[in-house]
């Protein structure tokens, strides 16, 4: 349902409190997860934030940590796509009741009474705490608090199944591996099924994963190693919103660990951009593409496949982000010396295929580009 353009104060407050917790679990992305968590825009999540007033964020705090958690109706911390109807097999989704509540529910004609967020949260939360506290960070000052164990419950949860009563809730949990089998063995399977069976690959990649946070981890190989076949996992299922995470931690776990220019830190950094392309960051993955270009141009050449192939990308965000002469210019360059320096290459036809979408496209916006653009 859409939200009013006049928001309660007690929803804001709520939404600036849920930051805050975030970014004490150590979330570097706490105020887009919010955003997207209530269904808002991350500027309007952003601007709350700013223009809360360090005593009113005091207060608020402790409040909440006051508060009993079936009395809080903002509790919403649940993953996104975790809580699914048992009635009609879809996701529930966070809406905001006409009572200024947070509620669980589900599209119209499921027709099914919502759920209260509050108790859902609170339930799972405290299933996550008996089963396996030790993946609530432990930075946040309440680590027992439900809330916060309820945000973690997507590394060990797969699915909640809702019934008819908040109380009837069926968790299906993650494959746990066993301390005996090393963790290579199931990295290697999962990268075995990527291609063929990549939601089965997922499922062994959380395994692998259950016990990692990628925001506060250190770097480990097995575990950058993991994180990046996970991002591209996902990134194959179309989810790549949830990927960034994956791929930052692994980008930033093998240039710890190999050096900014090793080739395992380069492809975590392809990986990490596509991911923020396909989720339609694109100043974010404009930048990121420059930087891989610059370090493949450095070591493989300026004339070497994925050097080329990263400035087609590059142009593709350009284009992407409104600078279509800046775009169309340097695909075409880069087709040019792909060609002369790779002959009969298949990529050759796709950026040439890149190229001609961004003409159909500003003729049909019918755009008239100067060239001080640029």
């Amino acid at each position: 349902m859409p939200f009013p353009r006049k928001y309660p104060q007690e929803l804001i407050d709520s939404a600036v409190t849920r930051v805050q917790q975030q970014r004490a679990a150590g979330s570097h992305r706490a105020v887009t997860a919010v955003a997207q968590e209530l269904n808002l825009h991350r500027r309007l999540v952003q601007q709350w934030v700013t223009n809360a007033r360090p005593a009113t964020t005091t207060t608020i705090a402790t409040a909440t940590d006051e508060r009993a958690d079936n009395d809080d109706p903002h509790a919403l911390s649940l993953p996104p796509g975790l809580l699914w109807c048992g009635i009609c097999r879809r996701p529930m989704t966070a809406v905001l009741t006409l009572d200024a509540k947070v509620a669980y529910d589900c599209p119209p004609d499921c027709h099914r009474p919502a759920l209260p967020a509050a108790r859902i949260v609170d339930m799972i939360g405290r299933a996550v705490l008996r089963n396996a506290p030790h993946i609530v960070p432990a930075a946040v000052a309440h680590p027992h608090n439900t809330e916060t164990a309820a945000a973690c419950a997507g590394r060990i949860i797969s699915r909640v199944t809702a019934g008819r009563h908040p109380a009837d809730l069926r968790i299906t949990w993650r494959p746990v591996v066993a301390s005996t089998a090393p963790l290579t063995e199931h990295l290697d399977l999962a990268r075995a099924l990527t291609a063929t069976n990549p939601a089965h690959a997922r499922e062994l990649l959380h395994a692998v994963l259950s016990a990692v946070d990628p925001t506060t981890a250190p770097a480990d190989p097995v575990h950058a190693d993991a994180a990046h076949l996970h991002a591209e996992v996902l990134i194959r299922l179309g989810h790549p919103t949830a990927a960034i995470r994956w791929a930052t931690y692994a980008h930033q776990a093998h240039t710890h660990l190999h050096g900014p220019t090793a080739a395992a830190t380069l492809a975590g950094l392809h990986t990490l951009a596509t991911a923020h392309r396909l989720a339609s960051h694109h100043q974010r993955a404009y930048h990121l593409y420059r930087h891989l270009a610059e370090q493949l141009a450095t070591t493989a050449g300026p004339d070497a496949h994925p050097t080329l192939a990263t400035q087609a990308s590059l142009a593709v965000v350009l284009h992407d982000l409104g600078h279509c002469t800046r775009a169309r210019d340097l695909l075409a360059d880069t087709i040019t010396a792909h060609r002369r320096a790779h002959p009969g290459h298949p990529a050759t036809a796709r950026m040439i295929s890149h190229l001609g979408r961004i003409w159909q496209d500003c003729a049909a916006r019918q755009h008239v580009h100067a060239r001080e653009d640029r």
